[in-house]
This record gives structure tokens, sequence and C-alpha cells, in this order.
């Protein structure tokens, strides 16, 4: 960073002249506390605005970013957003709404919760929507709260178990031992799917509900899930569908039609907003129509002087976020459902899809491939033939860098060795998928070739191969001058 910036400094030079408080400085000393006062400037560096704007730019080229690369990130979905959905979530009448406006000068934003509940009801399959939670996290923990308030408004408390499959993602036994749960893991077959022979074993009286995703985390259709769900019915459990993998089955499939009683849905995954970054992340939680009285108040609602919102939800589970979600996240999603339409969301499921399969069955050469099925819109392969050869998935990953490509999803699902998760997307054209295969083959003849350039990579990135493990356990945040 010296170099960038602090060697540049000049004595003297300004990229900005904040303007003045408007306050004298002798109130301002009786304004404030002496500890606040500073008693010497702060030692920025001084530089012009040209050199400022050109240190910043500089910064953002380091990043990796969906406008200079590719990122085959299986789970979770880093696909190109149009930037029109920025566009219109930029907008004036909602960029400078407050939320304390009064009702009436909210009708606009109202309706548009309400029309994308409305929209999103129809593609997942369940009647009844939410928009409240933040993210999808949230919103599993939201998911099952409403399980625990139906079973606990009928009486049953004694159902104290969630089943969650050994290739869940980590959030579902989280958000399921947050709500009070206790977690039964339940073990897959040779083809990657739910045991239902270790699922018969698991379920009982004690079960309030199975936690899945469809297709699950190794990318693989849940083909018995009309059977799954007949099980997990029959005990009186419900069924709660992790929406992560929404990407694939969008107009083809609902989770309502599968069987499923609850499910969330990442507005920041499938539905158009640049994902990474720490946030902001956007969450729909859908319910069957029994459930509707336990939603998160206040709940949007329609009425015949227009839109409000409803408070009068007296077994409601409370709130769960302040005011109603990340709004502009909301915009977006359901600017993105307008211009696709049903048919085109339908088109991008299969588009995703195809660009999975069509990458996996050219690496299926280089790559253990562990389950032989089609996959869905992701696919995870196997290290283990680079392993015998001393270079591991971290090495392979690593030298994806140097190809600019970021580096998938890895050592996850647990359940595979050497794991590697890819997920194209729908939103990659067939040069940029041939191009992904050519470097993946690359590095495989690399392990066998010249197995000390995949050991030592990456090569071409801004900073060498980092110590992870330190820089997660104690990050070092702060610039501090030489």
């Amino acid at each position: 960073m010296s170099k960038l910036i602090y060697d540049k400094s000049s004595p003297g030079r300004r990229a900005e002249l904040l303007p003045s408080p408007g306050v004298p400085e002798e109130k301002l000393e009786s304004l404030l506390p002496e500890r606040f006062i500073r008693q010497s400037l702060a030692a920025l560096p001084e530089v012009s605005e040209l050199e400022a704007l050109r240190h910043f730019v500089q910064l953002s080229q380091l990043n990796h970013s969906i406008e200079t690369g590719f990122y085959p990130l299986g789970s979770c979905t880093m696909k190109y957003n149009p930037k029109v959905n920025d566009l219109m979530a930029s907008l004036e009448g909602f960029r400078e709404l407050h939320p304390h406006q009064p009702k009436d000068q909210t009708q606009g934003a109202l309706e548009l919760i309400h029309t994308l509940q409305e929209s999103i009801a129809e593609i997942v399959g369940l009647p009844v929507v939410t928009l409240q939670p933040a993210a999808g996290a949230q919103g599993e923990l939201l998911g099952l709260m409403l399980i625990k308030a139906y079973f606990e408004s009928k009486g049953d408390r004694n159902r104290t178990k969630v089943i969650v499959p050994d290739t869940a993602h980590g959030t579902n036994p989280a958000s399921a031992a947050m709500a009070g749960y206790e977690v039964v893991e339940i073990g897959s077959n040779k083809r990657g799917l739910v045991d239902l022979d270790a699922l018969k074993a698991a379920l009982g009286p004690d079960v309030a509900a199975i936690m899945l995703t469809n297709p699950n985390t190794l990318g693989l259709f849940e083909e018995d899930i009309m059977q799954v769900q007949k099980l997990v019915h029959e005990v009186g459990g419900l069924l709660y569908y992790d929406g992560a993998n929404l990407n694939a089955i969008m107009g083809l499939v609902r989770p309502g039609d599968m069987g499923f009683d609850v499910c969330h849905l990442n507005l920041h995954k499938s539905f158009s907003t640049p994902h990474g970054g720490g946030g902001p992340g956007g969450c729909a939680v859908a319910c069957r129509k029994d459930l509707e009285a336990f939603l998160p108040k206040p709940v949007v609602s329609k009425g015949k002087d227009g839109y409000f919102l409803d408070w009068d939800r007296p077994q409601s589970v409370g709130k769960v976020k302040g005011f109603y979600g990340n709004f502009g996240i909301l915009v977006r999603a359901l600017s993105y459902i307008f211009a696709h339409g049903k048919e085109g969301l339908t088109q991008v499921s299969r588009d995703a899809i195809l660009s999975a399969n069509y990458i996996k069955a050219n690496l299926s050469a280089n790559y253990n491939m562990p389950f032989k099925q089609p996959c869905m819109h992701e696919f995870v392969a196997s290290g283990i033939w680079q392993k015998e050869r001393g270079c591991s998935t971290t090495n392979v990953a690593k030298r994806m860098l140097d190809y600019g490509v970021h580096a998938p999803t890895v050592y996850f699902p647990l359940v595979v060795p050497e794991a590697m998760m890819i997920e194209p997307t729908e939103t990659e054209s067939k040069e940029t998928l041939d191009e992904f295969i050519e470097i993946m083959r690359t590095i495989d003849r690399e392990t066998k070739e010249t197995p000390e350039v995949v050991l030592n990579a990456p090569h071409k990135t801004p900073v060498g191969r980092l110590d992870e493990a330190l820089a997660a356990r104690k990050p070092n945040l702060r610039w501090k001058k030489p």
C-alpha cells in the first residue's frame, strides 16, 4: 500500500476540501469531550484528487470480479447480474424512501413487496411468503421457528429432532440447533442421494422436520423425493426446503409440488443481486397456508384502501429484522423476475444445467467424478487423482488463479474427498466454458509433468500463497506507517 499512496504523499496537496462545520472552533471544543479532540493531525497521505483516484482504481483491479473473470463457484451462484436491475433499485422513488414514512407515501414500495411475494409464491408453489429476513441463514432460522410455532399451537411439544443429510449446507444444522432442535444426521447412498433406509430408521413421533435442498449440494436431484415426503408426513413431520439451489429448478419443478411445507430462497443468489463482499443479502420464506398465522410481523397486505403493514398477528413469531428486509434487493429481484417471465426463468435453469453437464462430461477423463448420473446446475469433482501425484485440491485451486479464474468451492461437501464443487451458471458463454475446460486440463497435465509449478501456485497474483489459517484467526486489517 505504501508504494501506491503513501510514497506519493507531498505536504500541502489536497484531494478534497471539507466544508466548514458551521460551528465556531471554541464551540466545538465545548461540545466534544476532550478525549475525542485530536491533538495532532492524522498521518494521512497528502495527494491530489487524480492520485487518490488512481490509487483506489488500482486497488479495485487487484480483486477478482465477475466483470474481469469467471467464477465457477459451486453453491454460491456467482453469476452475472444484469445492471439494469441495479438501475431500477437506484430510481429516486425507491432510493430516497425512509422506513418511517406513512403508508400513503409508500404505496409503491408496499405494492412492490406484495407483488414480489405473489411472484415467489408462484415460483416455489407455496401460497404464503414473507420477505422480512435479511438473508438465507436467517430465513432458515425463521422457517424452523414457523415449524416450532406450528407444533406448539397444536400442543405437540414432543417433536424435538430435525433430520439433516450429510450433504447439507452447514447452515442447516446450525439453524436447527439455534431453533432449539436436536440435529439427527443421516447418510447418503452410493448415488449421493438420501438413503431411504437411514431415513426410515431416524423417523418417529419426535421428528419435527427434515431439511433438504433439491438438487442437493452434490448437484444431484433427489429422485426419491416423493417417497421421502410421504415417509416424513406419515409420522407427522414437515419438510423444509433449503432454496440455495433454486437456480437449477426455476420453472421446471416447484418445492411445493415436491411436498415441501416451508422453504427459503436467497434473493441474492437466484434473483439478481451481486453476491459476495459481505452483502447485502435478501431472503424469502414461503410456507403452506396453515403456517401463515406464525409469519413475522408486520405482514405486507392489501386492503380496500391500498397496501398496508398488518401488525395484528397474535400468533406471529415476532420480528426477525428491523424494518422490512433490504429493500433494494427486493427491487432487483422483482426486476429480474419481470424481465425474464416464466419462460425466461425456465430457460435460466435449463442453461445452468446444460453448462454444468457440459463441463462435467469434458473433464471426466481428467478428474474423478464420484457420481456418474447427470447433474443439475453444479457438480462435484474429486482431485484424488491429482492428490496421488502430490498435488492436492488446494494446489489445483491456487493454480487456477494464475489463469484468471476464481477457484470453486473446495473440500465441500465433506462426503467427497478432495472435493471441487463447480457451478458455471447460465450466464457464461460456451467459449468461456471451453476456456475453463482447457485450463483444468492444463493443470491436470502440470500435476504430471511439472508438479512443482502447481505446488507453489499462485505465481501471477498480487500476493503469493497466504497462510490462510493465520489470516482467518488473526486478520491484520490496519495499516501502520513504517
